[in-house]
């Protein structure tokens, strides 16, 4: 019995050390900091798509599908040309993962809009709310598994 609970600390522990480690360099952080410029800039057109969507009579769920399709290639070619540009390897293969957490990040991203939405808060002002706290889904995602060095 203590044998399989030490086996069972130690990938959390693995898992705390790496993380220990990561937020040591400042090299992720400087990597952070360009993501969420990036993301910014992503933000703006996803809500800017968004918007135009909902007030031309779309269903703000999928307006923000389709807002998301837009922001996402936005931030791929962003991200792959400027964030981890020294991560670069085969273009669809990053794309394809990217794409991934991508979706991820948008099944999390629809079900906060929609409980923002059925609590009372404007469809504008939830979808803002919900793609910030989903950034980090997206960062830890792309830069472990997207873009992770070889």
């Amino acid at each position: 019995m203590a044998d399989e609970s030490a086996a069972a600390a130690s990938p959390i522990a693995t898992v705390r050390a790496r993380a220990r480690s990561a937020l040591r360099r400042p090299h992720n952080w400087v990597q952070l900091a360009k993501f969420c410029t990036v993301g910014a800039a992503g933000y703006v057109v996803n809500l800017a798509v968004y918007t135009t969507l909902v007030h031309a009579g779309l269903h703000y769920n999928l307006a923000a599908a389709c807002s998301f399709l837009v922001a996402v290639t936005n931030n791929y070619t962003w991200n792959r040309l400027w964030t981890f540009r020294g991560q670069r390897g085969n273009i669809g293969y990053q794309g394809i993962r990217f794409f991934v957490v991508s979706l991820l990040a948008l099944g999390a991203n629809e079900l906060l809009l929609t409980g923002f939405v059925a609590v009372g808060l404007g469809k504008i002002a939830a979808q803002a709310i919900a793609v910030v706290l989903v950034t980090p889904i997206n960062f830890v995602g792309n830069k472990l598994w997207s873009f992770r060095r070889r």
